[in-house]
């Protein structure tokens, strides 16, 4: 079966349905999202808190509730949403791109498109990403795959419960699990600050009194059929566990929280280059990936905290889709952006002098009186005082007034006392 349409979105989570929303609000009528699950709404759908929209739609909404407003939206439109549909390989043919993807009503499918969008999100880090020793035994999953068990099945993976890593899904879920009627023995993190917001540290754990061990790992797991202990040591500047200091958990479920990727295996196949920091693709001012006609949006780009910064992000790159495929895409010098002292990564990574942009950041460690500053190679544009700012919170920064002569943009930190722990 082969399809021909102006733009594909790969993705129907909140990012790839804003993505087609903006596209077909800029004028672009041939709009196909393929989603390889067997609904829209992405990871949403398992997240029954609250906590989402606030941004986005000015009210505080579950993950479905949100997923269903996007939803909403495209159905009131002709865009075309095809479930259940995997797109397996990127061919880049010039003017247009072919998409190969496995339908399980169409079959194989080949779909040209003349502007491609990337929304496939991001995926849990595993076991496997840490190589923790031990057996292997049943009762160790991801976060996210509990939330699944619990949220979608009615399913409670365990009743006495240690948590790996202090990201938010596992955050979420140390109380989700707690009101089911487990025990959730302790929250274990070797970073020495947490890897989740600091709303959810207050609301998840302090308020249910489940201890955080920070700067602390899993040294070993015990147990052959089932889980039945961990091994958890405090840890060095350099991570070395130490033997002071060690203790033991039972538990019959250990959870792992330990960070996302985004879902990049597609982009990789297309020969898009990677940011190695970020995990997702390199992309200019537009969110144009290195491959000519595809754009990246999402947390496929970069892991967000918030679901409505995804969406306004995905909103920004449907348009300037839109503007590529109509051939209005502006092509004015870029010039790179640094990230400097204390910054992890930003995006995007290039900017055109004269037009504003909007700049995703994150810093390495939890400051204090720390100032946020944007120099070009010959003066100071932008500067921004925070009290506290910590890892786990994206910054989102305007910037405007970029000299036509810049010759590049170096944002960084001025503070002179990083502080862990903050």
């Amino acid at each position: 079966m082969t399809r021909n349409v102006e733009a594909l979105v790969i993705g129907a989570g909140p990012g790839g349905m804003e993505a087609a929303l903006a596209l077909k609000s800029s004028g672009i009528e041939s709009i196909l999202v393929i989603e390889r699950e067997n609904a829209p709404g992405g990871i949403l759908m398992q997240c029954i808190h609250n906590g989402f929209g606030l941004h986005h739609f000015k009210e505080e909404l579950t993950g479905p509730e949100y997923a269903e407003r996007c939803l909403e939206a495209v159905k009131k439109t002709d865009i075309e949403v095809l479930v259940n549909t995997c797109a397996l390989d990127i061919i880049d043919n010039g003017d247009t791109k072919k998409v190969i993807a496995l339908s399980e009503e169409n079959g194989m499918m080949d779909i040209e498109a003349r502007v491609i969008i990337l929304a496939m999100g991001c995926r849990e880090r595993n076991r496997g990403n840490i190589a923790i020793p031990g057996s292997r035994p049943a009762g160790i999953m991801t976060a996210g795959l509990a939330q699944k068990m619990s949220n979608i099945y009615g399913y409670l993976p365990g009743k006495e419960i240690v948590i790996l890593g202090s990201g938010d899904i596992g955050l979420i879920m140390a109380r989700r699990l707690t009101w089911e009627g487990a025990r959730v023995r302790a929250v274990i993190e070797a970073q020495p600050c947490p890897g989740g917001l600091n709303r959810n540290i207050v609301q998840c754990l302090n308020d249910f009194d489940i201890p955080l061990y920070l700067s602390h790992t899993i040294t070993n797991i015990e147990g052959k059929n089932r889980i039945k202990k961990v091994y958890v040591s405090p840890i060095d500047a350099e991570f070395n566990p130490l033997a002071k200091g060690s203790f033991t958990l039972e538990c019959d479920c250990l959870l792992l929280s330990i960070g996302l990727i985004p879902e990049n295996e597609l982009s990789l196949k297309a020969g898009i280059i990677m940011d190695p920091v970020t995990k997702g693709a390199l992309v200019n001012a537009d969110l144009m990936t290195s491959v000519n006609g595809v754009f990246a949006c999402g947390n496929v780009l970069h892991v967000h905290d918030l679901v409505d910064y995804v969406s306004e992000e995905s909103k920004y790159c449907g348009t300037r889709a839109a503007m590529y495929v109509k051939g209005e895409l502006k092509k004015g010098r870029e010039i790179p952006v640094k990230a400097g002292n204390m910054v992890r990564y930003l995006l995007p990574r290039k900017v055109r002098p004269g037009e504003q942009m909007l700049l995703s950041l994150r810093c390495i460690v939890p400051m204090v009186n720390a100032s946020l500053v944007i120099k070009t190679d010959k003066d100071v544009i932008y500067t921004k005082k925070y009290r506290k700012i910590f890892p786990s919170e994206m910054q989102r920064l305007p910037v405007e007034n970029i000299p036509g002569d810049a010759e590049y943009l170096e944002v960084f930190f001025d503070n002179k006392k990083p502080v862990a722990g903050v």
